[in-house]
């Protein structure tokens, strides 16, 4: 039961997920321990001086008003008692409180005082009562041999009604200071985390702030430099890939020229049709490295409902079955070129394996808070579809999902990665997952602007 009851106390307890809660968690719990440890120790101080000042005050009284007690006829001694009562002490003509508990630290050091105060004149006796070991009786018998008690309550010295306030007070402050001061030393991650959220596929982010203190300066500066460098090596990677797909045009375009003197028609016929595929996949990869750098458009606001419209029409022109269902109503701000290639790649993939049956791209409001704040746009088909573990790996450069090499059935591999890269590009995001039934629905987020 001991181990259960460990274990459920465990998992309700756990740390703030956030850096600056966790630093304002521990700075208060010690700045409220050292306000305890700091009243505790006033309190106790207090105590001290309080019952060294009554000990004091004490032995002084004592002696003055047994003298007087001592001097004044018997009948007159009740009357002067209220006079010489005191908040923490009075005296009484009778024998006490004959119970008695044993003697501790106060009843000794009171008992020592009022000796030193009567002298040898008075035997005194002293004793605490049971019920209050603060509760303390000193007995003795005057001159004419009249019994004395003086009854006494050892209480502290009271707390002033502004002192808990001010200490409150005083924890409030602090705790605001604390606050800013975590805030402050928080900020810095709080804007790496944000520029490097912002960094999209074209690395144009703006460049953080290099100033405020030495360590945050420094985190400012390498992170920019490795954001330069970033930019350098997909500048230099794009320009390559771009390169490379751009000089096999002219040697292909030779190749082709040469298949027409072939006098086998067969071998001519294989030869043109390999060399399309190639320029196939020289355009894809020239449209891939394009790509890599975002796009370059300035974004506007646009009719998705008549961009949608327009691309069915196309579609419809060429006899393919492409549906469009859903509105969006009003103007979106994107950057049309990009939106209509990713459209199209998407549309072209679904085709692609639908085998001739219909794709449907459907419109909807993603709702957040209450409000719509995004534009869905979802591009269903009944192809076969893509087994769940490879959903993320089909949006990688070159992955094809069907090993066999055939662009017939696999592609190149490029028409989604061009898709996921433009997505990013105007501020969307590309998911993929499987229908009910069969087939794929290929969804791009994108804010409404």
């Amino acid at each position: 039961m001991k181990a259960v009851a460990t274990r459920d106390t465990g998992r309700m307890w756990r740390w703030p997920g956030s850096l600056f809660a966790r630093l304002m968690l521990i700075l208060f719990i010690g700045i409220l321990a050292a306000q305890g440890m700091s009243y505790l120790l006033v309190m106790y101080e207090r105590g001290l001086v309080g019952r060294n000042l009554m000990l004091d005050n004490l032995e002084r009284d004592v002696a003055a008003s047994i003298a007087i007690l001592d001097r004044v006829p018997a009948g007159e001694r009740p009357a002067w008692l209220p006079l010489l009562d005191r908040n923490n002490y009075r005296y009484q003509l009778d024998t006490g409180v004959a119970a008695q508990a044993p003697g501790n630290e106060i009843s000794d050091r009171v008992g020592t005082a009022i000796v030193n105060a009567v002298g040898t004149r008075y035997a005194v006796t002293v004793h605490a009562l049971p019920d209050d070991p603060k509760h303390v009786q000193v007995h003795l018998a005057l001159g004419d041999g009249a019994p004395l008690t003086i009854d006494l309550h050892a209480a502290s010295m009271p707390v002033s009604e502004w002192l808990p306030a001010l200490l409150a007070l005083q924890l409030a402050l602090l705790a605001v200071c604390a606050f800013f001061a975590v805030r402050i030393a928080t900020q810095p991650l709080r804007q790496l985390a944000r520029a490097a959220d912002a960094l999209g596929p074209d690395l144009k982010a703006t460049p953080l702030p290099e100033g405020g203190p030495t360590e945050v300066a420094q985190a400012a500066t390498a992170f920019n430099a490795m954001q330069q460098r970033i930019a350098g090596y997909l500048a230099e990677r794009t320009q390559i890939l771009a390169a490379i797909s751009h000089d096999l045009q002219t040697p292909i375009t030779r190749m082709r020229l040469r298949t027409e003197l072939m006098d086998d028609d067969t071998q001519r016929g294989k030869m043109q049709h390999d060399l399309d595929e190639m320029v196939s996949l020289v355009r894809e990869a020239l449209a891939y490295a394009k790509s890599l750098h975002g796009a370059d458009e300035a974004a506007r606001r646009v009719d998705l409902d008549g961009l949608l419209d327009i691309l069915r029409c196309d579609y419809e022109d060429a006899g393919k079955p492409v549906q469009v269902s859903g509105r969006v109503g009003h103007p979106v701000l994107t950057q049309p070129l990009a939106l209509r290639r990713i459209l199209t790649n998407l549309v072209d993939n679904g085709l692609k394996f639908s085998q001739g049956q219909e794709v449907t791209v459907a419109l909807s409001a993603v709702a957040s808070a209450g409000k719509p704040d995004q534009i869905a746009i979802t591009v269903l088909d009944r192809g076969p579809g893509i087994p769940d573990a490879e959903l993320e790996a089909v949006l990688q450069p070159f992955y094809r999902v069907e090993n066999s090499r055939n662009r017939d059935t696999g592609g190149t591999g490029l028409g989604l990665a061009i898709a996921q890269q433009l997505a990013a590009a105007i501020g969307g995001r590309l998911s993929l997952a499987n229908r009910e039934g069969g087939g794929l629905a290929a969804r791009l987020e994108l804010p409404v602007g």
